[in-house]
């Protein structure tokens, strides 16, 4: 079962990866515009937010890889309760916020994980 939940933390991590190059390179470019439905006049003038904000998804992908990667499975395991609760916490208030698609896309798969990483 430790397995499958490490699967799905370094899941999320990619996902958060692939976060921080939409939001901190494509937010301009016409895959960006897409994902996120910008006009490109509102990317442009959002663009160094959006940069910001891949920041932190970039930081939150390295956090779980820290926990995936460190030599003491004890300490590993609660990086990993940290940041999947950050991710958890970062998708409600998105889709609070921003929009109810983003409780799918980042907070239900790092809550999935962390259920699984919590029975495992």
């Amino acid at each position: 079962m430790i397995y499958i939940a490490n699967f799905l933390v370094a899941l999320v991590a990619a996902l958060h990866v692939y976060f921080l190059i939409l939001e901190m390179f494509l937010w301009t470019k016409p895959m960006g515009l897409k994902t996120f439905g910008n006009t490109s006049a509102k990317a442009q003038e959002s663009a160094v937010l959006a940069a910001n904000q891949g920041l932190y998804n970039g930081f939150l992908a390295a956090g779980l890889v820290w926990g995936l990667i460190h030599p003491t499975a004890a300490f590993g395991f609660q990086i990993k309760v940290f940041f999947l609760a950050c991710v958890i916490v970062a998708g409600l208030y998105g889709g609070y916020s921003v929009s109810k698609r983003i409780v799918m896309v980042q907070a239900l798969p790092a809550a999935a994980a962390l259920a699984l990483l919590l029975v495992a």
